[in-house]
C-alpha cells in the first residue's frame, strides 16, 4: 500500500509529538506515534526518558483493544531489542497491529532496519515515508550522529555582526544580537546535552551557561570548561551555582592544589593532554561520549572557536547575525588563531540552511565538510 495523503499529515503529527520530547529524550532519540483505525487517532504518545516507556506503547496503551488492525505513524522505526524496555516490535505485533509508516530506520547498529523486517515477518504492512526522512534525521541528528559515530554531535554557535565580530577591541557591554535572538539561543542550549565555553570566556564575561528555559530536561546540561592552567575562579558564577553539573577539562601541568580546591567544591576535573600542551579537545569529546552526551554546544570565544573547527572536531556551526559592523583589525573575528593562509584552503561547508530570528537578523546553519581535511 502506498503512502497516502493522510498517511503524510499523521506523519507531521507524529513528528510534532516527536518534539515534545526535546531536551527529554537524551539519551534516546525523540518519536512521536500516531495509531489509527481508518481516519480516526485511537492513540498516540512521545518518549520521554524519565517515563521510560516508549511512544509506541503510550499509543497501543491508549488504543486497547482498538489497536487491532490498526495502523501506527511514526517517525522512527520501532526498536527490535532488549533495553530499558522489551522490544516494541514485539508489543506491535501483539496487539495485533496491521501497518506500520516511519520515516527513517532506526541508525543504532542493534536495530538498523531489524524492527521493520521483524515486522514484516510478522504479517505486518511496512511502508517508509521517504518524503519525511531528511525532516526526521534533523529532528534527531544529535541522536542520528551518535549512533554512527559514536561521538556527540558538536555545534560551534556565536552571534556576529556582519563583518564576523564577535568582540570589540575595549568595551564590550550590550549584546551583538537581540533578545528574541538570545531566547532562541536558549532553546539550542535546551536541546543540548552539554555546553563548552574557554577560560577567556569564563574570565572576561563571568557567565553562567545555563539553560534559562525553564523546561523540563532528562538531565541536567553539563557545563564544560576548558582551562589548561586551571584558573577558573573559585568565586565565579560558574563556581558557585555548581550542582554537579560542571567539568574541568585541563592537562596534567595544571597546579594539583588549584585541583583539590576545585574538587573540594564540587567540582570534577579531569585531564586531557595534548600534543601542544593545551587541552585536547578531541579527548574532552570522547570522554563526553563515554558519558552518553548526545549533543555538544560550543559557546566561547575566537580561539576556541578556531581549534575546533581547524581540528574538524567541531560538526557543524550555528551563526546568529546582527544586522551591525565593529570593523578593525582590533575586533575578534568569530575564528582567530593561525587561520588557514590561502584561499584555496578555506574550511568549507555544506547543507546550508537560513533561519529568519528577527525582521532584522538571521542564523546560518551548516555542516562542516571533513573531505576538506
Amino acid at each position: 500500500m502506498a503512502i497516502t495523503p493522510y498517511d503524510e499529515r499523521m506523519m507531521r503529527r507524529a513528528l510534532d509529538l516527536a518534539r515534545r520530547g526535546t531536551g527529554q529524550a537524551s539519551p534516546n532519540p525523540m518519536v512521536g506515534a500516531v495509531l489509527l483505525v481508518g481516519d480516526q487517532i485511537v492513540g498516540e504518545g512521545f518518549h520521554i526518558y524519565r517515563q521510560v516507556k516508549h511512544a509506541e506503547t503510550i499509543a497501543l496503551e491508549q488504543a486497547g483493544a482498538r489497536a487491532r488492525g490498526a495502523t501506527l505513524v511514526l517517525n522512527l522505526e520501532p526498536c527490535s531489542h532488549v533495553g530499558r524496555t522489551a522490544p516494541c516490535t514485539e508489543e506491535l505485533i501483539k496487539a495485533g497491529i496491521a501497518r506500520v509508516v516511519v520515516a527513517m530506520p532506526d541508525p543504532n547498529p542493534r536495530v538498523n532496519g531489524a524492527g521493520l523486517q521483524k515486522l514484516k515477518n510478522a504479517g505486518i504492512d511496512v511502508e517508509i515515508a521517504e518524503a519525511f526522512r531528511a525532516e526526521a534525521e534533523h529532528l534527531n541528528e544529535a541522536f542520528v550522529h551518535f549512533q554512527r559515530t559514536g561521538r556527540p554531535l558538536v555545534t560551534v554557535k556565536a552571534a556576529l555582526t556582519l563583518d564576523g565580530k564577535i568582540a570589540a577591541p575595549e568595551d564590550n557591554r550590550g549584546w551583538i544580537t537581540s533578545e528574541k535572538a538570545r531566547l532562541h539561543v536558549q532553546g539550542l542550549r535546551h536541546a543540548s546535552d552539554a555546553i563548552l565555553t574557554g577560560i577567556g570566556t569564563v574570565l572576561a564575561d563571568d557567565c553562567l551557561l545555563t539553560d534559562r528555559t525553564e523546561l523540563p530536561r532528562s538531565r541536567p546540561l553539563l557545563r564544560v570548561v576548558v582551562d589548561s592552567q586551571l584558573r577558573t575562579p573559585i568565586d565565579s558564577k560558574l563556581v558557585q551555582s555548581a550542582t554537579n553539573d560542571l567539568l574541568i577539562a585541563t592537562t596534567s601541568a595544571a597546579n594539583p592544589e588549584r585541583r583539590r580546591t576545585l574538587e573540594a567544591r564540587g567540582i570534577e576535573t579531569i585531564v586531557c593532554d595534548g600534543s601542544d600542551g593545551r587541552v585536547s579537545l578531541r579527548l574532552v569529546v570522547e570522554e563526553l561520549a563515554r558519558r552518553n552526551m548526545l549533543s555538544l554546544m560550543v559557546e566561547a570565544g575566537s580561539k576556541v572557536n578556531w581549534a575546533f573547527l581547524e581540528s574538524a572536531v567541531a560538526d557543524k556551526i550555528f551563526f546568529y547575525y546582527a544586522p551591525k559592523i565593529l570593523g578593525g583589525l582590533g575586533s575578534l573575528p568569530v575564528a582567530g588563531g593561525a587561520g588557514r593562509t590561502r584561499r584555496a584552503d578555506a574550511i568549507r561547508f555544506s547543507g546550508v540552511r537560513l533561519h529568519t530570528v528577527t525582521d532584522q537578523e538571521f542564523a546560518v546553519e551548516a555542516w562542516l565538510e571533513r573531505e576538506a581535511f
